[in-house]
């Protein structure tokens, strides 16, 4: 998959705020994602988010 830092990820799962969208802040083995409902900052691993995404936006 092609992920680039700025791209708005619709995910498959909700956050607990029930948004779906979240902003990658930064690419790597890890990914930095960023919940556009809340704000919060989370550290997942590729292979778990590219599992678990629905739609990207640019």
């Amino acid at each position: 998959m092609d992920i680039k830092v700025g791209n708005i990820l619709h995910l498959k799962k909700q956050h607990p705020c029930g948004s779906h969208e979240w902003e990658v802040l930064r690419t790597g083995i890890d990914f930095r994602i960023k919940c556009l409902g809340c704000g919060h900052q989370v550290m997942i691993p590729r292979k778990k988010l590219e599992k678990n995404i629905k739609n990207i936006k640019e």
